[in-house]
């Protein structure tokens, strides 16, 4: 089974989300907002895609503040979890933002919140899975 790894502050939405890729994903889901242990998980091949939220009030790391903007952009420079697909999730998606925080942190996809539609935020993730094992799990 593969593993999301949702980083969210907003517990709420962390909640839903998993809700929402356990039942209509068949994930296994992940949560924390410590980009500490953010970083463990993914350098430890232990989640197979991220769902970033991209205004992590609290999050800190190495003393320094950090939005989920800054986690992806280390994740994806090093060369141990640069292959591993991260999503971001933001609330604030002007037009033109999209393709901002994209360029800006390297992330392979983009999902805006609220999440309106499940069947679509379940396909997006989908289909950013690595794609080894995915086929087993799509016959009804």
């Amino acid at each position: 089974m593969k593993t999301v790894l949702i980083v969210e502050d907003d517990l709420m939405n962390a909640k839903v989300f998993s809700k929402i890729l356990q039942k209509r994903g068949g994930l296994a889901v992940k949560h924390t907002e410590n980009v500490d242990e953010v970083m463990q998980i993914a350098q430890g091949g232990e989640a197979d895609i991220i769902l970033m939220d991209v205004s992590l009030s609290r999050s800190v790391y190495q003393g320094k503040s950090v939005d989920g903007i800054k986690i992806t952009q280390m994740l994806k420079s090093d060369p141990d979890t640069a292959q591993l697909p991260i999503i971001l999730v933001t609330a604030h998606a002007m037009e033109g933002d999209r393709e901002n925080f994209l360029k800006q942190s390297g992330a392979d996809g983009y999902i805006s919140k609220p999440v309106i539609d499940h069947q679509v935020f379940v396909d997006q993730v989908l289909a950013l899975l690595p794609q080894d094992e995915r086929a087993e799990g799509l016959e009804e």
